[in-house]
């Protein structure tokens, strides 16, 4: 049969003769190009970087210690490690030893809630432990509020990239403050690079209303608008009490007037028996009467003695009589000493009323010591009855907000406006009561770059700003680049 003209009949080709024709030509090509070795170089340059990179995401453990002895460690960093049972059981057993380990951070560790509970119960067994980062460990039972608890000794939590929403920061709200109970020791927390809104937002807020302890609040790279903006400037300015927290506040001050009174009887009491060195008792005093008999004795004694110096040596025993009456003056004063008891003498001697005083000083010291650790209930400050409604100050504690890269508009920036000025009229004398907000960090939110009202709470915030402003620019930089 005839073979069609459209049909065309192929001889198979053979592998061999394939890989030759193909090995020719890639000789050809690198005959035809010589190497070059700034493209070698930079070829280099970019695999040190790649390796570089991935480097740092391999699992480590890093040691920050203090002195060469591993008993000093100060921090500990692991990173990319899965936390499971056994690592925590040797951490149970090693973290207690070290008594210079001030923080534990662990990121992209596995956490779990089960996981996050153990490591919970270790935090006590270190004292110096303040710190603690837990980054890129989400969670599906939002347990991180437990971290914070009333109970905590934590100063610096940072929650970064933990998939934080708004169901897990009312949590955390909740265990800053609530009508009974406040978290008294953390100072910061970053709740940056996760999913809050404005739901959450308020939450930290309704946290804040009486938490005095929080100084700094990161909620960068967030979804937070202006609603939630509202709901933290409302509490940075004097604010409405609840009629439950109007009603808190009623019994904590029949409480404390309770307490007042039981104490003033005793406090009466102590005044009856804190009577001064001067008023001696009875017996105290008949036993100084034959000390100044003796004293008496004694100066009639001298002034004879001085009368016969200055009459001269005429008469030979005018010197052993002296001498006679010096050595009778001093076993009278020992007789007169043994005779008082020694706190009885210290008050002969006019030295009581100083040592009470000093007394009273050191308890003095002792109480004012003791007054910045006892944090009086937000509840019994000084509040402001206005239009049939109880104002309370604000929290003037929290010195630094974050709000870099949200969805803030104008409305927003109108409230903190309204909330910086305020604090700024309200503001304490330097050195008496808490400050109010020092740093405001509102830039790269949804408002145009050329914003009156942004310009003014800068205007208002740069004098307040304990950092330069290089630092600060810096530093947001370097958020939002990460």
């Amino acid at each position: 049969m005839a073979t069609p003209d459209w049909q065309v009949s192929e001889a198979p080709v053979s592998a061999t003769f394939v890989c030759s024709t193909r090995w020719r030509v890639a000789l050809c090509a690198r005959r035809r190009e010589e190497p070059d070795p700034l493209v070698e170089k930079e070829g280099q340059n970019i695999l040190l970087q790649i390796q570089g990179k991935y480097a740092y995401f391999r699992p480590t453990i890093q040691v920050e210690l203090e002195h060469e002895d591993p008993k000093t460690t100060r921090e500990i960093f692991i990173r990319s490690w899965r936390l499971e049972d056994k690592m925590l059981g040797v951490l149970a057993k090693c973290l207690p030893t070290l008594t210079s380990l001030q923080a534990i951070r662990l990121w992209k560790v596995g956490l779990t809630d089960l996981s996050l509970l153990s490591l919970i119960s270790i935090l006590p067994t270190c004292p110096n432990l303040k710190l603690l980062s837990l980054e890129g460990n989400p969670l599906p039972e939002r347990s991180f509020h437990k971290l914070i608890g009333e109970e905590s000794t934590l100063a610096h939590v940072s929650l970064r990239n933990n998939d934080i929403d708004d169901e897990a920061v009312a949590l955390i709200g909740q265990a800053l403050s609530s009508l009974r109970t406040a978290n008294k020791t953390l100072v910061s927390i970053n709740l940056s690079y996760n999913h809050i809104t404005d739901a959450g937002a308020a939450s930290l807020a309704n946290g804040l209303r009486l938490n005095r302890s929080l100084l700094s609040l990161s909620l960068s790279h967030n979804r937070i608008g202006d609603d939630g903006a509202l709901k933290l400037a409302e509490i940075l300015a004097p604010f409405a009490l609840t009629h439950t927290e109007v009603v808190e506040r009623r019994r904590l001050l029949l409480e404390k007037e309770y307490h007042d009174r039981c104490r003033m009887p005793q406090r009466q009491s102590d005044v009856k028996s804190d009577r001064p060195s001067s008023h001696l008792s009875s017996t105290t005093l008949e036993k100084l009467q034959p000390v100044k008999a003796g004293k008496v004795a004694g100066g009639a004694k001298k002034k004879e003695a001085a009368k016969k110096e200055e009459k001269g040596p005429g008469s030979g025993g005018a010197a052993p009589q002296a001498g006679g009456t010096a050595q009778a003056k001093k076993e009278e004063v020992k007789q007169a000493k043994k005779a008082i008891p020694a706190p009885e003498q210290k008050a002969a001697r006019g030295k009581g009323a100083k040592s009470g005083n000093k007394d009273k000083r050191s308890q003095v010291l002792e109480v004012e010591a003791m007054e910045p650790m006892e944090m009086v209930n937000p509840l019994l400050e000084q509040a402001e009855h206005r239009d049939g409604k109880v104002f309370l100050p604000g929290n003037r504690v929290l010195i630094y907000l974050n709000l870099i890269r949200n969805q803030i508009t104008e409305c927003g920036l109108k409230a903190f406006l309204t909330t910086v000025e305020q604090q700024a009229l309200k503001g304490p004398s330097p050195g008496k009561g808490p400050a109010g907000l020092l740093r405001l960090s509102l830039g790269k939110n949804n408002f145009p770059s050329e914003s009156r009202t942004f310009a003014r709470i800068q205007e208002l915030m740069t004098p307040r700003d304990p950092l330069p402003r290089t630092t600060k620019i810096a530093e947001e930089d370097q958020v939002s680049s990460i």
